[in-house]
């Protein structure tokens, strides 16, 4: 735990006073209208520079030509299906990644829009794993001033930069519009799910501007948190001696990003809502099948503040209202047309043109006076289609319903329920934000990784869906094997399989006693009630990365569920439980050897639910045939023990525990001479997906140690004693076996094979141990040889590598040079450096946890870093360059919140021994030797109630 004054000495600070002068933070003091203390805070007129990608150095790339070969051969295949490959580098996105993100819009799962610090909407992800990261420079917030009797006047975008053709005195689009503001005294600051942009006498020097941006990210809140919605509060101050009207503008392209809005067929259409909450609803339709998508745009009429909009404008010269002529009306009048609204819908877009709406909210602020204004955003996009033709209905429709005119109830609420919104979140921050323990990057820096739950692509879907489907696909997809057999029957081992199997086999096993399946999803009803269906939920690897509920990578990510919405993590796990026990037969080709296997193997994690068709075809990850790999089995058994645990959900347990037996006796494959410890196979058989492994190797075989402990105490807890004692005597001799072959006085080996890299310290070698630690369980070695191994790689892999400042590199060589056997050997990874920061956290020391934590929020969110902010990668090289930006593991840094917080679930639950075991031979040893079935009584078990937030 955190000392009381353990971090005084060296707490950095970036007070808000040095953005924003004094007397302008005074006078937005009122209504959450200022920013906080505790906040990532840019300058507008901030230089967004291009983010630079990694490269491969010519050793790497004559080692990866053929799987590069076969790769763009794949990408090539998979486009000519209409279908993105999962891991695609050879496409580049016309838009350059650059230095320019901000806290993204909107809860989670419904699909999600980010927006720069600098006010530009980007990032679009409304369609499941398709991103478009153009921003729609025609979607903005504008502002009219007038003062004195309109002799003194003022009309700009809330945004610096310049428009392409700014300037061009005939053009009649937004380079027309008055791009007027500098940024030199406007600032950005971000606490996610919130961001404050403060315009400090920008446009007008006597007018103060707070604008608000809220969004329903709230933990334990699974109705709000899904709703597609965020909230702009704007509050000015005006310090003149005369009054001013002031009008705000909010500008909308019927658009989802891309070149979507000249596809034509789109309407736009006013409207009139309860409680003063009107403005134009955009009905856009998608193409390539998908489902469409109704935006939005809003404002709230008060005693003070009158409302008007302009259904639909074009940027181009031909429209019959171009963007021209509504920046001239509202320099002239400062509102529209009340009759706008008995419009009607508009006439459909033509192909090639692109149709806009504005909203429009004007007041008068008096001499010294306030006035909030409060806009709205909304998307509804009710179905999820994947490309491979599954489709659900998104969580929020279980409140909202299906249809597209959902979107005007949607901003509704929104503004009429934000400021409970808000409360809720500053219940949950403030605890953590006024801690004077914690260093000031660390506590913004921990809410802000969090975007990626929003705009890392987040999927989240109603259950009653997964009924409504019908059991036809079920018949479709799994009703027969390939050889004519029922899908329940068994498989004799997976050579059989590939010979049984054409491309269209499955097999599922007859075995899964807690199953239920429907649509090929694994949806169990038994012990479930209204309050407990939170629906199913998927996320992406990264952007860059399309595959679903990556398990290798969500071992690292999941603490950030776990602690804020635990119902949502459980649910995750029953779907790789469930998924362990299933078979899918279907030919898959690998590419890293070109060899051919089965999608799905019995027994084994699948690495990811999928990409086309989540969770009914799994594993789109081909690079490697993940049944070899040696981290996902142990890592499951890990994240269920200690959710299982933290939770005190026994029904959980029991309902897992099947999954759990299954994923270690499918591991005992691994031990190749019977001393109790998995060996590696001479490939990248674990999430370092190029790092080749040889023999026993620190990552997995302490990943396995952890898991023979977590194992056996879930066993004692469910009532499978004899497991338990089965894989106490495993991890006696497995722990013998591993210091002895990987143990060097200072630290454990990269591995026990003789290659140059061998005795590399590896930052991620005490995964297992990270685990153990944060579940509760004994450390799996004594506490000397783990402080000597995190001390080794403070002091070589951290403090070796620029200063400390940029993480912790994966590995170092012991004479102080980066290891770079491989790409990933010499990358700084985000999320293992905050995972082994955490480590350091539970081992007591905190100092050394906290420093290595510091260098990537120094590389990657600092000023005077990289760029990286709310588009942290998976990693970068030492000189900055970045591999695939808003990826999932940088949530690891929820783990050392775990760290520091480890909830009384944790620290109260039963201990084990693991020295108390009864002797066993060899042949008793073997899990395959003694089957067991273990019949359960539900019981309350510890808090049964899932409230993990800390």
């Amino acid at each position: 735990m955190v000392g009381a004054t353990l971090f005084h000495r060296r707490k950095h600070s970036w007070p808000a006073e040095e953005f924003i002068s004094r007397n302008t933070l005074q006078l937005l003091d009122f209504d959450s209208a200022a920013p906080p203390p505790h906040a990532w805070r840019r300058r507008l007129n901030c230089h967004a520079n291009i983010l630079k990608e990694f490269t491969i150095t010519f050793r790497e790339a004559i080692k990866m030509v053929r799987l590069g070969i076969r790769l763009w051969s794949y990408v090539r295949e998979e486009a000519s299906h209409g279908r993105k490959a999962p891991i695609d580098p050879f496409t580049k996105e016309n838009c350059k990644p650059s230095a320019s993100q901000g806290v993204p819009l909107g809860g989670m799962g419904s699909g999600s829009i980010s927006r720069g610090f600098r006010g530009e909407f980007k990032q679009w992800q409304i369609t499941p794993g398709t991103c478009d990261p153009s921003p729609m420079m025609s979607n903005q917030f504008s502002i009219f001033i007038s003062r004195d009797g309109g002799h003194k006047k003022y009309a700009s975008v809330l945004a610096p930069g310049q428009h392409g053709s700014l300037g061009k005195s005939r053009d009649k689009g937004i380079s027309s519009w008055g791009w007027n503001l500098n940024g030199q005294h406007s600032t950005y600051h971000a606490l996610f799910p919130r961001a404050w942009t403060i315009y400090d006498g920008e446009p007008d020097p006597e007018l103060k501007i707070s604008c608000r941006q809220i969004s329903p990210f709230i933990p334990n809140n699974y109705r709000d948190s899904s709703l597609p919605a965020s909230v702009f509060v704007y509050t000015l101050v005006n310090t003149g001696k005369e009054r001013a009207k002031v009008s705000l503008l909010f500008t909308w392209a019927n658009s989802i990003g891309g070149t979507s809005h000249m596809s034509g067929g789109h309407v736009n259409e006013p409207f009139i809502g309860e409680d003063g909450v009107s403005g134009v609803l955009l009905h856009h339709k998608t193409g390539k099948g998908n489902p469409p998508v109704t935006f939005a745009i809003s404002a709230c009429e008060t005693q003070n503040v009158n409302v008007t909009v302009l259904p639909c404008f074009g940027l181009s010269e031909d429209s019959s209202m171009t963007a021209k002529d509504m920046w001239d009306m509202m320099e002239k009048d400062g509102k529209f047309d009340q009759a706008n609204f008995n419009s009607g819908p508009s006439m459909p877009s033509s192909a090639g043109d692109t149709i806009c709406a504005a909203v429009s909210a004007s007041a008068w602020v008096e001499a010294h006076g306030r006035c909030t204004v409060s806009f709205a955003l909304s998307w509804s996009s009710p179905k999820v289609k994947f490309s491979k033709g599954s489709t659900y209905d998104r969580r929020y429709t279980k409140y909202y319903g299906t249809s597209p005119r959902a979107a005007l109830d949607l901003v509704h609420d929104a503004l009429t329920h934000y400021k409970r919104w808000e409360g809720d979140i500053e219940a949950w921050q403030n605890p953590i934000l006024g801690d004077d323990r914690l260093p000031e990057w660390y506590k913004f820096t921990l809410f802000n990784e969090l975007y990626f739950l929003v705009a890392g692509g987040t999927v989240w879907i109603d259950s009653a869906s997964l009924h409504a489907n019908g059991d036809s696909q079920l018949q479709q997809s799994n009703s027969r094997n390939p050889d004519g057999k029922a899908s329940g029957v068994d498989s004799k081992d997976q050579q059989n399989n590939l010979n049984d199997c054409d491309s269209n086999g499955i097999k599922s096993n007859g075995e899964a006693s807690v199953i239920h399946q429907k649509n090929g999803l694994f949806v169990d009803t038994r012990h479930v009630d209204d309050d407990d269906d939170v629906g199913r939920f998927l996320y992406l690897e990264g952007v860059e990365y399309v595959m679903w509920n990556t398990y290798d990578v969500h071992f690292y990510a999941s603490y950030a569920l776990l602690m804020l919405f635990p119902k949502i993590e459980l649910n995750i796990q029953r779907d790789f439980a469930k998924a362990v026990l299933s078979e899918d037969g279907r030919k898959v080709k690998f590419l890293a050897e070109g060899n051919w296997g089965i999608r799905k193997v019995r027994g084994a994690v699948p690495h990811d639910l999928g990409m086309h068709d989540p969770w009914n075809e799994m594993n789109a990850y081909n690079i490697h045939d993940t049944s070899k790999w040696k981290d996902l089995n142990p890592k499951f058994v890990l994240q269920v023990y200690r959710d299982f645990a933290a939770t005190g959900d026994y029904q959980f347990g029991i309902d897992v525990w099947p999954a759990v037996r299954a994923a270690m006796e499918y591991m005992e494959q691994f031990d190749r001479d019977n001393d109790d410890l998995i060996e590696n196979d001479g490939f990248p058989d674990q999430t370092y997906d190029t790092w080749t492994v040889h023999g026993v190797s620190a990552y997995c075989g302490c990943l396995w140690l952890a898991a023979l402990q977590a194992a056996a105490a879930m066993a004692l807890q469910i009532g499978d004693k004899f497991f338990a004692e089965l894989c106490k005597n495993k991890f006696l001799n497995a722990k013998a076996a591993l210091e002895t072959k990987l143990w060097n006085g200072s630290y454990l080996n990269y591995d026990s094979g003789a290659s140059s890299n061998s005795k590399s310290i590896q930052t991620d070698q005490l995964a297992g141990q990270w685990y153990t630690a944060s579940s509760g369980l004994p450390p799996i070695f004594e506490e000397s040889k783990i402080r000597s191994s995190l001390q080794k790689i403070f002091d070589f892999n951290v403090m070796k590598t620029k200063g400390g400042r940029m993480g912790a590199v994966n590995g170092m060589h012991p004479d102080g040079k980066v290891d770079e056997t491989c790409m990933q050997s010499r990358e700084i990874w985000t999320g293992v450096t905050y995972a082994a920061a955490a480590t350091m956290i539970l081992s007591g020391m905190e100092e050394q946890g906290f420093t290595t934590a510091e260098g990537i929020f120094t590389a990657g969110w600092s000023e005077e870093g990289f760029g990286y902010w709310f588009q942290t990668p998976e990693g970068w090289t030492m000189d900055g360059h970045y591999r695939s930006l808003i990826y999932m593991r940088p949530l690891a840094i929820w783990g050392m919140q775990w760290a520091l917080s480890l909830p009384k679930a944790i620290l109260d639950a039963p201990k084990i021994n693991m020295m108390d075991r009864v002797h066993m031979s060899p042949r008793s040893r073997r899990f395959s030797h003694n089957v067991k079935v273990v019949k359960h009584k539900a019981k309350c078990f510890g808090n049964s109630k899932l409230n993990c937030t800390c």
